[in-house]
């Protein structure tokens, strides 16, 4: 599992294991929130960087097969043109849920059962394949925001994470007690992550913000 891109995890830590779906608490955000996370991935692979505030793509081949979710991320900045990163996270946000469903789907990450509520109302339950796993990087998540301050930072991945997490609010990772009495704590993650990818999440916020509006 720790092979899978950044918004994969994210996804499978939205999961609400008792309820077989995922959180509703950041359902309205996931695709601004998966779209984000996918700029996080292709920066840190420097596939994406940073030009005078706007996205600009590198014109290198990627080490690897990149995922069909992240290639679609990519292909959204066109390679003689830098866009603005909010146009980056707002392109296809309504499909990022499904795109990145699918590719876990198929990687057997996950399975995806069809049911009826109340033996009428279609509905989907989505089953981790290793919930064990996927508890595992909850906890790592958790304590990148929750560590002592002034300590080692975490691993840039899961700093990123937790941030989104705690951004877009969702609710499978951090809850508003888990956080409490850890303000100095988020406050280093966020730095960390700010500092290594300048303007993510004060242009994520922006649309996460649109979509709680709407």
């Amino acid at each position: 599992m720790t092979t899978l891109p950044l918004p994969h995890l994210l996804f499978l830590l939205s999961h609400q294991p008792e309820k077989d779906r995922l959180d509703d608490d950041s359902e309205a955000v996931r695709g601004s929130l998966l779209r984000g996370a996918a700029v996080a991935q292709l920066r840190l692979s420097g596939l994406l960087l940073d030009r005078a505030g706007r996205a600009e793509r590198r014109n290198a081949t990627p080490a690897t097969t990149l995922d069909p979710f992240l290639a679609q991320v990519l292909a959204d900045v066109p390679a003689d043109r830098p866009r603005r990163w909010f146009d980056v996270l707002e392109q296809r946000w309504q499909q990022a849920e499904e795109a990145v469903q699918a590719q876990l789907v198929a990687a057997g990450a996950v399975t995806v059962e069809q049911r009826r509520v109340l033996g009428i109302i279609p509905a989907e339950q989505v089953v981790l394949t290793d919930p064990g796993s996927v508890r595992a990087l909850r906890e790592r998540v958790r304590r990148a925001a929750q560590r002592e301050p002034g300590t080692a930072p975490p691993p840039i991945g899961e700093a990123v994470l937790a941030a989104l997490a705690i951004d877009g609010n969702v609710s499978t990772v951090f809850g508003w007690r888990d956080l409490w009495g850890h303000k100095a704590a988020v406050a280093e993650l966020k730095d960390q992550v700010d500092r290594e990818l300048p303007g993510l999440r004060s242009t994520l916020i922006q649309s996460i913000a649109l979509r709680r509006a709407g």
